[in-house]
């Protein structure tokens, strides 16, 4: 084909398939508590040198000097060493983790993998983080993906106007956020069991009963059946990290529950689909709205104008999910 004829054919491209703007995102983890949260930030990554997501802060619920540390260790492992971190102060989980020992891990005189932030106690308020990042972006522009306990979002909620923004928690909400999709709860008989406490939701229920009945836009869950049903491949974790030595994601996940085990990916579903909405990854449910117990047990109700959906997995999707699951958590930098 003659090049002339080439152009013509691309300048008649609809805007429609050209690429769109970066997806703006928040991402709010329980890093430390399972191994799911740092190979969820390694496909964030990976979607930033795609183009499709821009991280512009990262905000941590566990309340453990070594997480927001071991934050920073990825990111600055993946280029990206100035991202806003902000810390939960007097949060849950205070216990130290398995894995995210690796901020704290010296090669002779050097830090193992080398990182600015190395404890959390000196890092800012995530409400400082979050209001902050807000107040900056334009309206209705924002993405959070939380996937981990509720208690920093929930506290947003209550936060008052000041020197950083005229407007309360819920009016930046309202103004910059998108929708949020989040990790929690369970919409399927898991097993044997009819009534399901899925743990972010458990740890911290009254938190997670603000923000899944209260959160003042739209929101998208990934139940704990989701991750479930996406095991991530062990021999994944073995042989597709080798182009660098010691890369901390596989290190990280033989330190948490190491390799024949193949670990669920709750917190990767609720970020694929927030940076890829329409590739047909998931269904969604109906609108709806839902109900938090007292015990934890999240119950859906379905309204016509509800606010909240869930995702839901196909059979016949299970595999492409999971492959591009892999192929982003694993994509060399």
């Amino acid at each position: 084909m003659k090049p002339i004829y080439i152009l013509l054919l691309l300048l008649a491209i609809p805007l429609s398939l050209t690429a769109k703007e970066p997806v703006k995102l928040i991402f709010d983890t329980d890093m430390g508590n399972d191994i799911d949260d740092a190979m969820a930030l390694a496909m964030i990554h990976s979607l930033i040198s795609r183009g499709e997501c821009e991280l512009l802060a990262v905000t941590v619920t566990k309340d453990h000097p070594q997480a927001a540390a071991f934050v920073d260790l990825i990111n600055t492992f993946y280029g990206r060493p100035d991202i806003p971190i902000g810390v939960v102060k007097g949060g849950m989980a205070k216990e130290q983790s398995k894995y995210t020992v690796l901020a704290d891990h010296q090669q002779g005189n050097r830090q193992r993998y080398p990182h600015d932030l190395t404890n959390g106690n000196n890092a800012p308020d995530a409400l400082q983080v979050l209001r902050e990042t807000l107040a900056g972006a334009k309206d209705k522009s924002i993405v959070i993906a939380q996937v981990g306990f509720s208690t920093n979002l929930s506290r947003l909620m209550n936060t008052k106007p000041d020197d950083i923004s005229p407007l309360s928690g819920m009016e930046l909400i309202q103004s910059k956020v998108h929708h949020l999709e989040i990790m929690a709860g369970s919409f399927t008989k898991i097993g044997d069991n009819d009534r399901f406490l899925e743990y972010n939701v458990k740890i911290d229920i009254p938190n997670a009963k603000r923000i899944l009945e209260q959160w003042p836009s739209e929101v998208v869950v990934s139940g704990f059946e989701i991750g479930i049903s996406l095991r991530y491949p062990a021999r994944s974790i073995l042989e597709d990290f080798s182009y660098v030595e010691k890369h901390p994601i596989p290190t990280a996940y033989q330190l948490y529950n190491p390799t024949p085990h193949e670990r669920p990916t709750w917190d990767l579903t609720s970020v694929l689909q927030g940076v890829r909405p329409d590739r047909g990854y998931f269904d969604l449910s109906a609108p709806g709205e839902i109900k938090v117990h007292n015990d934890g047990y999240t119950e859906f109700l379905p309204q016509e104008k509800g606010t909240r959906k869930f995702l839901i997995l196909k059979p016949e999707n299970t595999q492409r999910v999971r492959d591009t699951l892999v192929h982003l958590t694993s994509q060399p930098q």
